[in-house]
Parts: structure tokens; sequence; C-alpha cells
């Protein structure tokens, strides 16, 4: 038997490629480069992960070690929404209470603001 040249899907990859509305056809040629690019990328990011995650440690790949290669390596930051750091739910809902109650502080520093800049505006045109 011959080896695949590629290990992902070209099926999926193509229905990927066509989800966007840019896309009407997709040349083989693109097709299977697109699927080797993203093979090779995957392989650099796991292996980058593993030497300077706690990989070496554990004999492992975790997702606490792709999450630090997104936060910390500037070539893989475009990845850290995609990879968070893991955090418990309960201080999830602790953050997102501290957001709601300074954005409701900072809501109404913006409204008292407003205010003031139309008294300004008011008061301007009336001296005129």
């Amino acid at each position: 038997a011959e080896p695949r040249l590629v290990s992902l899907p070209l099926s999926r990859i193509r229905v990927i490629m066509k989800s966007s509305p840019e896309v009407s056809s997709i040349n083989q040629d693109a097709l299977f480069l697109t699927a080797k690019a993203t093979e090779l990328f995957v392989q650099y990011l796991a292996s980058y992960s593993y030497k300077h995650g706690r990989g070496k440690e554990k004999n492992a790949l975790t997702y606490t070690d792709l999450s630090h290669t997104a936060e910390e390596c500037e070539t893989f930051q475009f990845l850290a929404d995609i990879l968070p750091k893991k955090i418990l739910a309960s201080k999830y809902l602790k953050m997102l209470e501290k957001e709601k109650r300074d954005g409701e502080v900072g809501d109404d520093n913006e409204e008292d603001e407003e205010e003031e800049d139309e008294d300004k505006a008011v008061g301007g045109s009336v001296g005129s």
C-alpha cells in the first residue's frame, strides 16, 4: 500500500474552505497544500508546546501546555482566544460579576460626562 501524503481528511478541509463566502471552487492542488500546511503547523505547535511545557516531565502533551504556548509565545499568540487557559467555573463567574460591577461604574461615569458635554454645548450656544 502506498503511504498517504497527508493525514488530515481532504473532504473535511474542503468543507471548511467552502464555508467561506469568498470561495466558489477549490483547486485540488490548493486543497492538498492547505491540508499539508495545516498538518505541518499542528505538528510544529505540538512539538513546540511539548518541548517548552511540562510535557517532558510527564511524557505527555497536555491542553495546559498548548494554552501556555498560545499565551507566552509571540508566534502563537493569535491562538490565545482559541486555546484559553482553563479556569474553574467559580472563578469565571466571579470575573463576570467583577466586570459587570466595573462596567456599571464605568457606564455611570460615561453618562455624567455626556451630560456635562451637553450642558457645555447648550451653554455655549445660548451665550453666542
